[in-house]
């Protein structure tokens, strides 16, 4: 019996797409436009058929029929564009450039007609113009959608990473919006996860020689820093003397999470594209003196333990955070794959207004 099918833009590393593959999807293609991460990409999807491109300039109907299909056979259409511009941890201008890949994702969606979108971005998006915009393609299209902010804890992952995820239905599935999104998941899929759990099952499954079992090296300074900072502490904790100057002059406790311990009996901060270098986060093993290495960053997103990253190290760390985290990606697939089964009576149907989301 055939899988479902699946497309992936803006794929990265492709952990979306490993995690859709694990709900029983079938990801059939995938866009991404980043050397490295394509790099990786292929290593672990060798049989998804990957176009290295810009996403502007790639054509969705030729994407189709390079596997298969025409307008209106895709069962779902994911989609991650980079949301830095979006983020709260954005500083100074905005890229309204790689922004507006938002709006690719309309172009997509009115081409390939999927019967399921699935977009995930920063909770920023929710406040920005572009939504509307996309939402009214949406509507134009025939598209009823659900939409909320969800953290990845909710899924398991060992991680508080809050994104707004956004499910487009087809106007002929007419599903129903009388069930919240979670409730679309198994009772247990959910269940709290703390590092303690991840570093664990790291433990139990890491392979000999992994070359991302490294972590960042520091300056006699930093280390020393670090070696000063208690289980559980961060900067508020350092002697006098270990304060960076930078630090003395803020008059609030803002930039609270650098030069942090990550806490084992709690899940993780968010992994960003800096989640091993301890100045910029929580990101300090909980009990040794180091930052986290490139395998626990992994982990903490959920990636298999075996899971090759191609790259230098701080490409390979900008993939990891930049992913969305697999069993995230997995209930979000289980979700998509809820929604296929259960259609509904017309009258019982999504939103189509903004408003509601």
């Amino acid at each position: 019996m055939l899988r479902p099918s699946a497309i992936d833009l803006f794929a990265g590393a492709g952990g979306a797409t490993r995690g859709l593959r694990d709900a029983g999807l079938g990801v059939l293609a995938a866009i991404e436009n980043d050397p490295e991460a394509a790099r990786t990409y292929r290593t672990n999807h060798p049989k998804v058929r990957l176009f290295e491109a810009d996403i502007r300039t790639t054509e969705p109907v030729a994407v189709l029929a390079e596997v298969g299909l025409l307008p209106g056979q895709l069962d779902v259409l994911k989609a991650c564009p980079p949301c830095q511009g979006f983020s709260t941890l954005a500083k100074g201008e905005v890229d309204e450039e790689r922004n507006d890949l938002v709006l690719d994702v309309a172009r997509f969606v009115k081409a390939m007609r999927p019967k399921v979108l699935l977009l995930e971005n920063v909770p920023g998006l929710r406040r920005d113009a572009r939504l509307p915009k996309l939402l009214e393609v949406l509507g134009s299209e025939g598209y009823l959608f659900k939409g909320d902010s969800l953290d990845a804890t909710s899924f398991g992952v060992p991680q508080r990473r809050k994104r707004f995820i956004l499910f487009g239905i087809r106007g002929d599935l007419r599903f129903s919006e009388k069930r919240e999104i979670l409730e679309f998941l198994p009772a247990s899929f959910g269940r709290p996860r703390t590092v303690r759990h991840a570093l664990g099952h790291l433990e139990r499954y890491a392979r000999d020689n992994d070359p991302l079992d490294v972590h960042r090296s520091s300056s006699p300074a930093v280390q020393r820093r670090i070696e000063a900072i208690p289980v559980g502490g961060n900067r508020f904790d350092l002697p006098d003397e270990h304060q960076l100057e930078c630090h003395r002059k803020l008059t609030t406790r803002s930039a609270s999470s650098s030069y942090g311990r990550v806490k084992l009996d709690e899940p993780a901060p968010t992994m960003t594209t800096r989640c091993t270098t301890p100045a910029c986060g929580s990101f300090i093993h909980p009990t040794e003196h180091r930052g986290l290495t490139l395998r626990e960053a992994a982990t903490l997103q959920t990636f298999p333990v075996g899971y090759v990253f191609q790259g230098h190290y701080g490409s390979i760390e900008r993939q990891i955070g930049n992913a969305v985290p697999v069993r995230m990606a997995k209930g979000l697939g289980l979700i998509a794959l809820e929604i296929l089964r259960n259609q509904v009576k017309p009258d019982d149907c999504l939103a189509t207004s903004a408003d509601t989301l």
